[in-house]
């Protein structure tokens, strides 16, 4: 009896522990499901009340190091932090309607490193306009790569894109797929493989670097942004596509600005010697 007793605390202390590390995982992660909450301020489920929606979304009213920021002259420059390179590669891809964004997920579809830490790319979405501004400016659209350690902790390469020419080649080989969404009203939807390495990154020589949070619930913090430097064109077809393709009928999905609160954003640019 005893060792019987002994076999069942055993397996209750380790479905525990598998519970909380599941559980540890669903925070840390962006909400699949979007219909929760809102971008409208003019309702109870906007932005400045997500952290009231659920316990677990709180520190998007409490937390010290949310995201987006506005991104100004006062950053420190630090040519130490190297390049940022990319390792990515083709893999099977869905195209997901979240709610308010379109997001694109991968399986195995290689990673980014970070001071020795490697992230894998899980997804990328888009914002309209984009969440995180320049010296006080808002472009017309801002993509998240999303990445993630084996430890759980989250690494988001933003791109800012202004309308121009030419238009964005990752948007244009998926356009057919978000057109027929937009008549099928489908939530998901197998694309086959994509290549991530589509999504130009511009200049990987010149980047902001900083640490904020998830910019929707459960607006998780310690995650490591890299906002690229260069910014991007992309065609207000393909901006408006973007939106159709939701089905939210809202014209934005993009998160007020964040105050920064003392924190450093980190400027890399290289030394003459590494041109």
């Amino acid at each position: 009896m005893k060792l019987g007793f002994q076999y069942t605390t055993l397996f209750h202390s380790i479905f525990i522990i598998l519970l909380l590390s599941s559980s540890c995982l669903t925070r840390a992660q962006e909400v699949d499901d979007q219909k929760e909450f809102s971008y409208d301020e003019n309702t109870e489920r906007g932005p400045s009340h997500w952290g009231s929606l659920h316990p677990e979304w709180e520190i998007c009213s409490s937390g010290k190091k949310q995201s987006p920021i506005d991104i100004v002259n006062e950053v420190e420059v630090v040519p130490d932090l190297g390049r940022l390179h990319r390792y990515h590669k083709p893999s099977y891809a869905t195209l997901v309607n979240r709610g308010h964004d379109i997001t694109v997920k991968w399986n195995r579809a290689g990673y980014i490193q970070i001071n020795g830490t490697i992230f894998e790319l899980k997804q990328v979405h888009w914002h309209s306009p984009s969440e995180h501004t320049l010296h006080g400016r808002r472009f017309e659209m801002e993509a998240h790569l999303v990445h993630q350690s084996k430890d759980n902790r989250i690494a988001v390469v933003g791109i800012l894109y202004k309308i121009g020419r030419p238009a964005d080649t990752f948007l244009s080989m998926i356009e057919y797929e978000l057109r027929s969404m937009i008549h099928t009203g489908d939530i998901e939807r197998s694309i086959g493989v994509m290549d991530p390495n589509v999504i130009e990154f511009g200049s990987r020589d010149y980047y902001y670097r900083y640490m904020g949070s998830l910019t929707t619930p459960p607006c998780t913090e310690d995650v490591i942004w890299t906002i690229v430097g260069k910014v991007s064109t992309v065609t207000r077809e393909q901006v408006n596509l973007m939106r159709k393709a939701v089905h939210d009928e809202a014209e934005t999905n993009a998160r007020p600005i964040q105050q920064l609160n003392e924190r450093t954003v980190q400027l890399y640019r290289p030394r003459h010697s590494e041109i």
